[in-house]
């Protein structure tokens, strides 16, 4: 839970999650930290975070519908100074004012 803790932190924490409407938000032992947002241009509803091997991180970007998962975007070793403007570009949404 630590990592999904520290995710949040780097994406800019509350003002993340008010920004994003970021909400069921989920961690994990396995180093990842999932959850839903709001809607945006790109019809992308849930994102999932994980810390890899090579201490960056794996963004994946999912349209969930039906039941059924489409992932719409994928950045593979994004370092945490990124992690906010890949979001940004990759959904349209701003994680800041």
């Amino acid at each position: 839970m630590q990592v999904a803790q520290e995710i949040l932190k780097q994406l800019g924490g509350n003002k993340f999650i008010a920004m994003t409407g970021a909400k069921n938000l989920v961690g994990s032992r396995d180093n990842f930290l999932m959850f839903n947002i709001m809607r945006n241009c790109y019809s992308i509803n849930k994102v999932k975070i994980t810390l890899n091997s090579m201490d960056t991180y794996d963004l994946e970007f999912f349209n969930i519908k039906n039941m059924q998962a489409v992932k719409v975007k994928s950045f593979f070793g994004v370092y945490n100074t990124e992690l906010r403007s890949t979001f940004e570009l990759a959904t349209g949404l701003n994680t800041s004012l």
